[in-house]
């Protein structure tokens, strides 16, 4: 019992890890959802490298709303739309 507790207990500190260096692989750069900009300006739908920029940014999400510049483009109905869309459900900051 003692050991499948011990492998449980390494399992969990690989999946955290991995989880950090994933989160740590992210580069912060709004620039990047620069593929996204007409889908969230007009009616047209997202294409796959928004949808695919906006999962790789969402860690940055947060940080880009609570910069002044940004939160007026990044917190808009049509960018929650575009998130949605994309399956990329809107972070709760």
């Amino acid at each position: 019992m003692k050991a499948s507790n011990a492998a449980i207990c390494t399992l969990l500190v690989l999946i955290l890890m991995a989880e950090a260096q994933v989160s740590k692989a992210v580069t912060c750069s709004p620039t990047q959802l620069s593929s996204c900009v007409s889908a969230i300006t007009s009616k047209t739908p997202p294409s796959k490298l928004c949808c695919s920029k906006i999962k790789e940014q969402k860690p940055c999400l947060c940080q880009y709303l609570k910069n002044p510049n940004l939160r007026k483009f990044v917190n808009t109905p049509n960018a929650r739309k575009v998130a949605s869309t994309c399956g990329t459900p809107f972070p709760k900051c």
